[in-house]
């Protein structure tokens, strides 16, 4: 129910209701290995999106369960295999959205879908609106995977959502661009940290194998 500490409220974080909101678009483990270096931030650029009106292209209630359930994604992810990413646009790592985008295209035909959640957490390097975010995924990188509200994901501060994903997982996002693969019953698979791109072969495999 609403009170329920099962369901929190993603982006309103003062409410006990969890809605999935998505920016409008033209078309509708642990980590790899301890070794990898975390990016400090250096690499990363500025830009500057211009502001548009947003519009709610879908809503949907996501169930958080315990860590050995799955979870219950709304009706328009649900039995899809989901890779789950914290974005940010004026980071370097930011170009991951055009491979994103690839792997969405190419494999969402077979039941893949990308969840992008914008956070200004890492270097505050997604500091503009949810409108400048979906200016600029459209115009820049013609995003058409569904993109959430702008929210927080790093540890001690995260969403309900990416609190359950650090938890099954062992990993919370340490930067921009930190990945969740969930299979179709809603069980977390595998984490890759923000140097795991979306051309990883290791990665493509992985999320062909759950297909």
């Amino acid at each position: 129910g609403s009170g329920s500490r099962d369901s929190l409220q993603l982006f309103r974080p003062a409410q006990d209701r969890v809605e999935l909101r998505s920016l409008a678009y033209p078309v509708g483990q642990n980590a790899d290995s301890a070794a990898e270096e975390e990016p400090d931030g250096h690499g990363c650029h500025a830009g500057q999106p211009q502001d548009v009106v947003p519009q709610v292209m879908a809503s949907g209630q996501a169930q958080l369960p315990t860590p050995s359930e799955g979870l219950h994604l709304p009706d328009e992810y649900a039995g899809k295999v989901v890779l789950v990413v914290n974005t940010a646009s004026q980071c370097g790592f930011t170009p991951q959205y055009e491979g994103l985008e690839k792997l969405y295209q190419e494999l969402r035909g077979r039941g893949f879908v990308v969840l992008g959640f914008p956070s200004n957490d890492f270097g505050g390097q997604e500091p503009g609106s949810e409108a400048d975010i979906q200016k600029f995924c459209r115009s820049i990188y013609g995003i058409q995977f569904p993109m959430f509200e702008k929210t927080s994901v790093k540890k001690g501060q995260a969403n309900p959502l990416f609190a359950h994903l650090a938890t099954v997982t062992g990993t919370a996002p340490r930067w921009n661009f930190y990945k969740y693969l969930i299979d179709r019953e809603g069980h977390v698979v595998k984490a890759y940290s923000s140097i795991t791109g979306p051309s990883s072969g290791r990665l493509r495999r992985r999320i062909e194998a759950l297909l």
